[in-house]
């Protein structure tokens, strides 16, 4: 019965108000409406809410054998995933140490190869027999007479004519 006293009200009101109401919104109107209803809805006793704590400490949760098996090959799975993240970047860094060894190595390379290209140049230098003589000639020596040098291999300072050894044959080839 409230309910058909309200829509009567309110269609009394919408009536006698709609021409002063038409410069307002639909959403307005239905918020004004909404108000009045609230309004009376409520009653002379305001309303009241209690919280109410439940206790769950006595609760014991049962295992979920599915659950722990989805829990387990998942964390195999992101081990093994970890791990070849890992290695894969343990390959990457490494590759990168052995490039910049290899530079390294082959800028050492590069000033070795200088260090004996100048040294080379000063053994020419040194071994110059024109210098041998300027030096040897201001410290008051004289070119050797013959038979003054004397080799290691036993042979003299004398001129040896170049001869021809034919092996002998010793029998027929092994080989027929």
């Amino acid at each position: 019965m409230a309910t058909m006293v309200m829509a009567g009200q309110q269609i009394t009101e919408t009536q006698s108000g709609s021409s002063a109401r038409r410069g307002w919104s639909v959403a307005e109107r239905n918020r004004a409406l909404f108000e009045q209803q609230r309004a009376r809805r409520r009653g002379p006793t305001p309303e009241m809410f209690f919280a109410k704590h439940i206790d769950n400490s006595r609760l014991v949760k049962e295992d979920d054998p599915e659950r722990r098996r989805e829990v387990r090959s998942f964390t195999i799975a992101m081990i093994v995933l970890f791990s070849l993240t890992m290695v894969y970047v343990w390959q990457h860094f490494s590759a990168i140490e052995v490039g910049y060894r290899v530079e390294a190595q082959k800028t050492q390379v590069e000033m070795l190869e200088e260090k004996n290209r100048q040294l080379e140049l000063t053994e020419a230098q040194l071994s110059d027999p024109e210098r041998i003589d300027r030096i040897a000639k201001q410290l008051g020596m004289e070119s050797p007479q013959p038979g003054q040098v004397v080799r290691p291999d036993g042979m003299s300072g004398t001129a040896v004519m170049a001869q021809a050894h034919v092996p002998a044959l010793a029998g027929p080839p092994a080989g027929n």
